[in-house]
């Protein structure tokens, strides 16, 4: 039933997520740390940390080691399979769909609706990480923010890739310096 589980879920999640794996980490957290309890927060926050500093898109990483921890290998490849499954599907429909349709209105009303949604499911994500949001409360979650150190780094990051436009690569390099002399 595990496999099934998994492969349910991680189908559903690759089937609504547009806009990459950032924009599914949020539905990620809330299906396997929400709904099943296959990881803790504290484990979730290492994925993530752990998928932007290894080779491939940060959603099937972090799959393929939510599926690793609940299932061992087998788990991890069904993870994995299932995340990627419905955009290959979708993927082969839209490209017939694309050559048809590619110079119309309704392909570029479509587009523009899309940008906001992927932008909201990104800081969605974002939120997930630094606050819990319980039934009239919010708190901060001190396993990803443990101190005042974590909040300046976090703000200098953001600052960085905000203001000035600092490649990404460098920003998680420099974090995880600043993070191994601090920490």
């Amino acid at each position: 039933m595990t496999y099934v589980q998994l492969f349910i879920t991680f189908f559903v999640i690759g089937l609504f997520t547009f806009g990459g794996g950032s924009a599914m980490l949020s539905l990620i957290q809330m299906q396997v740390v929400g709904k099943f309890g296959w990881l803790t927060e504290g484990q979730f926050t290492d994925i993530i940390a752990i998928s932007q500093c290894t080779p491939g898109p940060i959603g099937i990483n972090c799959a393929t080691y939510t599926g690793y921890e609940v299932a061992g290998v087998a788990g991890s490849a069904i993870s994995t399979f299932a995340l990627v499954l419905p955009s290959f599907i979708i993927f082969f429909g839209i490209i017939t769909i694309y050559n048809k349709y590619r110079n119309t209105s309704l392909y570029g009303s479509v587009m523009a609706g899309l940008r906001p949604a992927m932008a909201g499911l990104i800081a969605a994500a974002a939120l997930i990480l630094m606050f819990r949001f319980g039934p009239g409360e919010i708190s901060i979650v001190k396993e990803n923010f443990p101190d005042v150190s974590a909040w300046i780094i976090m703000a200098l990051s953001a600052t960085a890739a905000l203001a000035f436009k600092a490649n990404p690569i460098l920003l998680i390099v420099a974090g995880g310096l600043v993070g191994l002399i601090i920490y």
